[in-house]
């Protein structure tokens, strides 16, 4: 049946809990056949509103922070597999209580922390991050592996034997990427960190794995991950984050205005791009609207979008409509429940989109409405 828009108040996030559904079983289907562990990654996905959904299909979760790291204890009900590019003293002791396994940015800070690991008394599995110096992601502000990048070590700065206490490896080159670039990948790991494959028990292969993404070869997956655990002999763990909520929801704005400036026909939303779609700003990415078409069309009413705040960029275009725009109508902004709810903000003050859920049985089901309070709590 899907979402019924008329049942919507605008702004709000829509997520349908059917296409969640459908996207966790593939997930948990992958998992199964190929023997490995898949986690959910929070930096994607942290509606812990839908854990009990997503609880149903897969155990575990992966953290960058003591907070995500606490709710994946609390809302997950597993302890967080956890990677910070950097810890703290002060935040160490509890990213140690809500951690299964934590992973080192580099060796001096996991030798900076290995007596506190030793020191707790319920055994955490430490591991590495290793830099695999390639990846195939063109956006640069996406790619962990560009020159000179903060994140992971280089082979030329690994030894040769691991320090001691490192139970596994971490790596991370993928952003809605295919199985043939993790393939592409590993080979590029096996060729520069294959000494250091033979002395772990684990190895996490980060996310970026698009397999929900219509066209993903899922059985080419499979293989590979099978194939690379029979060669080694170590416990796979791959950390996808939009692969979980690809496609699942919606954001539904509404046009408040239609400004015309030298024949550029701007309809003003009641939703921003930077504070409430960052990512199509930073990418950048033009997102599908529904009903519209997605490149200009001749002789048919065409608009840019543009946002509620007062950033002057607060705008993507253009699409055509086969009908005019007018104050009033309805604007559905498909696929915006991935890195888009965990990305928002409150700059200017633009009234937050709400958060529902959707099912196709019980209906629309309001999950937070956002309030002034909100906005001024954040400052004091």
């Amino acid at each position: 049946m899907g979402i019924d828009i008329k049942q919507v108040p605008s702004p709000a996030y829509v997520m349908d809990e059917m296409l969640l559904r459908k996207n966790l079983k593939l997930i948990k289907s992958v998992g199964d056949r190929a023997g490995v562990e898949i986690i959910l990654a929070f930096k994607a996905f942290s509606l812990w509103p839908a854990f009990s959904i997503v609880r149903e299909y897969i155990p575990g979760a992966t953290a960058s922070s003591v907070n995500e790291a606490r709710l994946a204890f609390e809302e997950m009900g597993s302890p967080a597999h956890t990677y910070s590019p950097a810890y703290t003293e002060q935040d160490f002791p509890e990213i140690m209580r809500y951690s299964s396994h934590i992973t080192f940015n580099s060796i001096a800070q996991y030798e900076r922390f290995r007596p506190m690991l030793k020191s707790e008394a319920t055994p955490i599995s430490a591991g590495l991050r290793i830099n695999p110096e390639y990846s195939e992601v063109s956006t640069d502000l996406y790619n962990p592996c560009s020159p000179g990048s903060r994140l992971g070590i280089p082979a030329d700065q690994m030894p040769d034997h691991l320090p001691q206490g490192i139970e596994g490896l971490h790596f991370h080159a993928l952003c809605e990427s295919s199985s043939e670039e993790l393939e592409k990948v590993l080979q590029n790991v096996e060729k520069k960190f294959g000494k250091h494959l033979t002395q772990i028990k684990w190895l996490n292969m980060g996310g970026g794995h698009l397999m929900t993404r219509k066209g993903y070869d899922v059985e080419h997956l499979i293989q590979l991950l099978k194939n690379f655990k029979e060669k080694w002999g170590i416990h796979i763990i791959l950390e996808p984050g939009s692969a979980f909520a690809w496609e699942t929801g919606i954001l539904v704005a509404e046009v408040t205005d239609i400004v015309n400036n030298h024949g550029i026909k701007t309809a003003i939303l009641n939703v921003s791009f930077t504070a409430h779609m960052p990512d199509c700003l930073e990418m950048p990415y033009k997102p599908v609207i529904r009903g519209a078409h997605q490149e200009p069309v001749e002789g048919l009413p065409t608009y840019r979008m543009g946002g509620n705040s007062c950033l002057a960029g607060d705008f993507i275009g253009d699409w055509s409509f086969n009908h005019p725009l007018k104050p009033g109508d309805r604007i559905v902004f498909e696929d915006m429940i991935h890195y888009t709810i965990v990305k928002t903000t409150m700059f200017n003050g633009v009234t937050h989109p709400s958060i529902a859920f959707w099912n196709d049985r019980t209906g629309l089901k309001m999950i937070r409405k956002f309030s002034y309070e909100d906005y001024k709590s954040r400052m004091g």
